[in-house]
């Protein structure tokens, strides 16, 4: 085990020392020349990236508002035991919707990048 360790690590560092890496940089000139096309780019796309980072922020408070409804479902146990008298109907009205909060919660997760692509679900 030992000596296949050592030849492993031996091959390792060997291939290390064929493989070249390459860098390569970009004339000043060609960005001079390439900027005007870039911004014409940019401001074509900036509405549909403008629509995209709306309809994620959408998707981001209503992932909010579900992690804010999961904490229903304690809320709810308490008033349909402790307050039992008074507030059942609440208090199972609050575990009902304290427990579709994290499947909720998991679509709009699954949901999330479709939304910060401009989509609105």
């Amino acid at each position: 085990m030992r000596n296949l360790l050592i030849i492993f690590l031996a091959v390792a560092i060997c291939s290390g020392m064929f493989c070249t890496q390459k860098a390569e940089a970009i004339d000043p000139v060609t960005i001079a020349i390439l900027a005007p096309i870039a911004i014409k780019g940019a401001k074509i796309a900036a509405p549909y990236v403008l629509r995209g980072l709306m309809n994620g922020g959408k998707g981001l408070l209503t992932m909010g508002e579900d992690v804010l409804n999961i904490m229903r479902l304690p809320l709810g146990v308490i008033q349909s035991t402790v307050l039992a008298p008074f507030c059942f109907s609440d208090g199972l009205a609050n575990i009902v919707k304290g427990g579709v909060a994290p499947f909720k919660l998991g679509l709009d997760a699954v949901l999330l990048p479709v939304r910060f692509c401009g989509v609105n679900i």
